[in-house]
């Protein structure tokens, strides 16, 4: 008889253990504290480049097991590229005081910076975080904001000979930029001083969508003319217009990202992986969320380059891409 008895209790309790156990699952689940991230983006929610940026940050963050709704809650805002828009998302998300923003250049930086110095900042794309006041150092930010630049000075001269290499009667370059910030002039200078080299004249172009047009109009359509573009909000905010003028005049164009290439139709670009930028400002995240200092965190270069060619765009513009250049790149587009 007991023997009888102990197996029926012995059945009882393991048939009882899964519901405790999955009891217990969701208690521990319930207790586990929701964080609170905030993602702050200078573009519109229907913009198909920075979507994939974000689902790159979002993906980085499942796999370092952060879910949303189960252990975090994520307010994302779609500031636009107008800066009263910026400023208005930038203080409510300060209000708000989440334990964490992601953001996308200065045009972001700048003002969370201005609502809130206790904040940890995170920022994914930035070119000259020293130059904009938003680091110390790179190796010791200081204070509530850190991440990963997209910019290397010596990209200036890569961009010139990429030029030269696919454009080779190119002899006049417009290096547009935006003037106010330290990266666009550092950029031009870092062109200008290799243009004698490849016998080339450069000249800066102010971004501003009137300039660029005058500026480009007084470029001759003909292959001896072409254009780059450095970084910049600006550069964003104005990339479909410039991309339609170098067609329009039939130049050649060298772009410092993908997406003014792939989604734009531009001619050649030569820069960092966003894509992988925004994957690991999510590891930087993911280390603020579990006690680090963004103070503490370095501000780091970019890894990953790419390549990527529209050769479609080369067709129109007469241009036949060396096939060295075609078995360097990271992408052609045909």
């Amino acid at each position: 008889m007991s023997t009888r008895r102990e197996f029926v209790t012995l059945l009882g309790g393991a048939a009882a253990w899964p519901i405790s156990a999955r009891a217990q699952q969701a208690e521990r689940l319930q207790a586990e504290r929701l964080r609170h991230v905030a993602v702050l983006l200078p573009a519109t929610a229907d913009n198909p480049v920075f979507q994939s940026w974000v689902a790159a940050f979002f993906q980085g963050l499942a796999l370092l097991g952060w879910t949303v709704g189960r252990n975090l809650r994520v307010e994302t805002r779609w500031a636009t590229t107008d800066p009263v828009e910026i400023r208005r998302h930038t203080s409510e998300l300060a209000a708000l005081g989440p334990e964490a923003i992601l953001a996308h250049g200065t045009s972001t930086l700048t003002p969370l910076l201005q609502a809130t110095r206790s904040v940890p900042i995170v920022f994914a794309v930035v070119a000259d975080p020293i130059g904009a006041g938003i680091v110390q150092s790179l190796a010791r930010p200081g204070g509530n904001a850190t991440g990963f630049m997209n910019f290397d000075y010596s990209m200036g001269a890569k961009w010139l000979e990429l030029m030269k290499e696919i454009a080779p009667e190119v002899t006049r370059v417009a290096v547009l930029r935006d003037a106010a910030a330290p990266s666009g002039i550092a950029a031009f200078s870092v062109i200008q001083a290799v243009a004698p080299f490849l016998r080339v004249d450069v000249t800066p172009v102010n971004i501003d969508a009137d300039e660029i047009e005058r500026q480009a109009a007084g470029l001759s359509p003909s292959p001896k003319s072409g254009l780059i573009l450095t970084p910049s909000n600006l550069a964003q905010r104005h990339g479909k217009l410039i991309v339609t003028v170098a067609a329009q005049r039939k130049l050649a164009a060298v772009y410092f990202e993908r997406s003014f290439v792939a989604a734009l139709g531009g001619l050649v670009s030569y820069g960092p992986d966003f894509l992988d930028q925004y994957r690991r400002a999510a590891g930087y995240v993911d280390r603020i969320l579990k006690g680090e200092k963004p103070a503490d965190l370095p501000v780091q270069a970019p890894t990953k380059y790419e390549l990527v060619i529209n050769l479609k765009t080369a067709k129109a513009l007469g241009l036949d891409v060396p096939p060295s250049l075609l078995a360097r790149a990271d992408e052609v587009i045909e």
